[in-house]
């Protein structure tokens, strides 16, 4: 399993500064693990829906299959020593870190924070990188395709649940906010379609974290000169099923 067959199985895939070369060369076998691990993500439709708070179920499991492997969360401390003293110190929290003797690479997943955790991921990176604490930076996000069809997906969902008002959500654990109840109100489509597109435009919007906005980062140039790669996990990885 390498890039080549996540990108064939429909994931965006991005590398900057000779991240692949860097990868493929020196920590070919946790590229490995990382590409076996994603082809194995499995999100249900039910689980983009379903409020409650905290992490999404899927983010949790990746997490797990991820710490099985070997990546594990960690914390780096940087400290300046100036004649046996301590003048300053820093530490980093990363959530996945994948140590072998080639060196460290540090992974994050930002599945739908606010978009700022993309500049502190790759501050992070770059940082990291220039003390010499990691050889490359790794962020794991939405991809293009699931994040352009997240409404059809939802609407979907939602049709196969039998929702046809704002009462019927209780299932997924969904209190519509008065907002919802409004703009919805106001919409000439059918109620599902209509609420399909606001829940979507609410909880998976541009003030999140999709592939574009990580994107966009990059051409600017953020996180560099860290080997970077980048990960968009896409539609195909969401499956229909039914509330457990």
């Amino acid at each position: 399993m390498n890039l080549t067959d996540l990108e064939d199985s429909g994931f965006d895939i991005q590398a900057e500064n000779h991240a692949i070369t860097v990868l493929a060369t020196d920590f070919a076998e946790p590229l490995h693990e990382l590409c076996e691990i994603l082809r194995e993500v499995r999100i249900m439709d039910y689980e983009l829906i379903q409020g409650g708070g905290g992490e999404a179920k899927s983010t949790q499991r990746l997490r797990r299959s991820l710490t099985k492997r070997g990546w594990c969360k960690h914390k780096i401390e940087i400290k300046k020593i100036v004649d046996g003293i301590e003048r300053a110190a820093i530490s980093h929290e990363i959530d996945h870190v994948r140590k072998t003797d080639n060196g460290t690479i540090a992974l994050e997943i930002e599945w739908n924070n606010k978009d700022p955790f993309f500049d502190r991921d790759l501050d992070n990176f770059q940082r990291l990188h220039s003390e010499g604490a990691i050889s490359a930076g790794v962020i794991v996000t939405r991809g293009d395709s699931l994040q352009r069809n997240l409404v059809q997906i939802v609407k979907t969902c939602a049709d196969s649940h039998g929702v046809h008002r704002f009462e019927d959500l209780v299932q997924f654990g969904l209190s519509p906010t008065r907002r919802q109840i409004f703009m919805v109100g106001e919409s000439t489509e059918d109620f599902v379609g209509a609420w399909a597109f606001r829940f979507v435009r609410d909880k998976f919007g541009n003030a999140t974290t999709p592939w574009d906005k990580l994107i966009t980062r990059i051409a600017r140039g953020v996180g560099n000169p860290c080997p970077l790669l980048l990960i968009g996990i896409p539609m195909q990885s969401v499956h229909q099923g039914r509330i457990q």
